[in-house]
């Protein structure tokens, strides 16, 4: 008698201490990164501040194209896999799965490009419980999502999509979609902003370009410092910076899309304002961030670095 109820016991803190991990999983913020990681230097630093963060239930990187830069190749989406695949390496994280992106933009506006990143995403969004959503980050074209979309539209009431795009006057409320990510695939933007169920968030270009970094602080907080900290140092002095004749010693970068990052870690960092979608999308309401706390956000990433490189040592 004695020995069945001691086994009771047991099984009783096992159920509960396995019952109270999966409550903290649940708890955390259900998170698809999607980046073009290939493309330039902020991909790296917004997902290096990702991968760790205790906030972040991180599902999976997946891939995206970027075929309308000068330096693109023909197959830009496995760019930007080669570099997924050795970031979760130096990282010690090669459980986190790594779907692959299309290596294409939309063909037109009702046909999914086919992929291991949109099939990646539908299956996610519907391993939720009730009252999740499934947070999909997109730091670069919005192809996979869109097309995950196309495919299953049943999955926009599960998705909360946060994007890193267009540029937005706030006081007259205008678009200029004639930005990188934008350019990448015009098309699957519009499946997002038509899409009236969609929670819709967009970091702008306007408001991400203030976070600026030196290449003094990176040295200062990263050269030397060995793994991960030289692989982002090396990003950044050997990145051609194609886009511009200025400041060719790369002595300063915008963060772009780490902003994304450390508004959904620190939302207090950032605020954001309901706006109504262009004029020749859909007319229906979107989230768009209007302002970030520039020096609180760059203060938390060096902290967060800080923590790499001590469990490195």
């Amino acid at each position: 008698m004695k020995k069945s109820l001691i086994f009771i016991h047991t099984l009783l803190l096992v159920f509960t201490v396995l019952n109270c991990k999966a409550q903290e999983v649940n708890d955390k913020i259900q998170l698809i990164i999607d980046a073009d990681t290939a493309n330039e230097v902020d991909d790296l630093f917004a997902l290096v501040r990702a991968i760790n963060e205790p906030k972040f239930n991180l599902l999976g990187i997946t891939s995206a194209q970027f075929h309308t830069s000068p330096l693109a190749s023909d197959s830009t989406v496995y760019e930007s896999q080669k570099i997924n695949e050795e970031l979760v390496q130096l990282l010690n994280h090669e459980e986190i799965v790594l779907p692959l992106g299309s290596n294409h933009p939309l063909k037109n506006i009702s046909s999914p490009a086919q992929s291991e990143a949109a099939d990646f995403i539908i299956k996610k969004a519907h391993e939720l419980k009730e009252g999740q959503k499934l947070q999909v980050v997109i730091l670069g074209p919005c192809t996979n999502l869109a097309s995950a979309i196309l495919k299953d539209p049943s999955i926009i009431p599960k998705i909360q999509a946060h994007y890193i795009g267009f540029w937005h006057n706030t006081t007259t409320n205008t678009y200029d979609k004639k930005e990188f990510n934008t350019n990448n695939d015009p098309l699957a933007v519009d499946v997002l902003l038509n899409a009236p169920k969609l929670d819709f968030s967009v970091m702008t270009a306007t408001t991400s370009q203030h976070l600026v970094f030196s290449k003094k602080e990176v040295d200062q907080y990263l050269k030397g410092k060995g793994g991960i900290s030289d692989l982002l140092v090396n990003r950044w002095e050997t990145y051609d910076r194609w886009w511009t004749k200025e400041d060719p010693e790369k002595q300063k970068w915008i963060m772009w899309d780490l902003a994304i990052i450390e508004a959904l870690i620190h939302t207090e960092l950032a605020e954001k304002t309901t706006f109504i979608t262009p004029k020749e999308n859909l007319q229906r309401p979107i989230t768009i961030y209007t302002k970030i706390a520039v020096a609180k956000m760059k203060a938390d990433f060096w902290t967060s670095i800080k923590k790499y490189q001590i469990n490195k040592n």
